[in-house]
């Protein structure tokens, strides 16, 4: 594996971000998910198990990733220019390019905005709706707003984003949804989902995630809408273990015929959680 530096433009201001390559073969783009404990490093154990097959390139989203980040202005425009940096500079043509969790609605009209950069596309327990939201219904997104510039504050903000992501809190979670089998949140693992939360200005990206200001689309209709014409191949890595709610985004999604549906085990993080059976459906239709 080789860690390199990313050097793009992202509105006007130079940003740099890490970024490993890892394998041999036609390229591939591999995308994280968006959370308070999202990294690169996450789908380094996927990463590995297509590397006889693809060139593998995973990168940190801006304002995310187990490293101090700096601080931009965290909103889905930022993120789409983000993807248009990145495959103006790193081009491909991609064989595949796979999303993680809320990654999908943007690799999805990165794909759109971008014709030819990628052969076929696959999204690992696709979500398109933050937390709050997912918990609490839109009708709420006013309070969202309000606790995201509360989070963002000086002094108060820390206080309540050390409450946010302490050690029970992101246990709990990571137990609830992120993993199917509990007993694999360990304490050497939560040790370091705790050291990706610390990072300076961490607080940021975890605000605007979890208050859903950075979900690609506010309403199924206009998730299922950027799956328009012209598109590549879509398969959907649907995990068995997947919380209610998204879900039943996910079964929706499947039904609607835009998608080629697989099962899979795991949850919301099954690409870290169940890299070989990520890894065996997504290499069994290049087979």
């Amino acid at each position: 594996m080789e860690t390199q530096t990313l050097s793009l433009t992202l509105a006007g201001r130079s940003l740099s971000l890490p970024a490993d390559r890892i394998g041999e073969g036609p390229p591939a783009l591999l995308l994280p998910a968006l959370s308070s404990i999202s990294t690169r490093e996450e789908m380094r154990p996927l990463a590995a198990r297509l590397s006889a097959r693809h060139r593998c390139l995973v990168p940190d989203w801006p304002g995310f990733g187990a490293q101090p980040r700096a601080r931009v202005a965290l909103a889905p425009d930022t993120l789409n220019a983000f993807l248009d940096a990145l495959l103006a500079q790193e081009p491909g043509p991609y064989a595949l390019g796979v999303a993680a969790g809320h990654a999908a609605g943007y690799l999805v009209a990165a794909a759109a905005r971008h014709p030819g950069a990628f052969a076929r596309l696959v999204l690992v327990a696709p979500t398109w709706r933050g937390p709050l939201p997912t918990a609490m219904g839109e009708e709420r997104r006013p309070l969202f707003a309000t606790l995201r510039r509360a989070v963002e504050a000086p002094l108060l903000g820390n206080l309540l984003y050390r409450l946010n992501v302490s050690t029970p809190v992101v246990s709990r979670m990571m137990q609830a949804h992120v993993y199917a089998d509990p007993a694999r949140v360990t304490p050497a693992l939560l040790a370091e989902k705790r050291r990706v939360t610390h990072q300076p200005r961490a607080r940021f990206g975890t605000a605007a995630f979890v208050t859903g200001g950075l979900d690609p689309v506010w309403t199924r209709e206009d998730f299922f809408a950027l799956f328009g014409p012209g598109l590549p191949p879509v398969t959907m890595l649907h995990p068995k273990g997947a919380p209610r709610r998204s879900g039943a985004e996910m079964t929706a999604l499947a039904e609607s015929g835009l998608v080629r549906s697989v099962a899979i085990p795991g949850a919301l993080a099954a690409h870290e959680e169940c890299p070989e059976a990520v890894a065996a459906a997504i290499l069994s239709a290049e087979a």
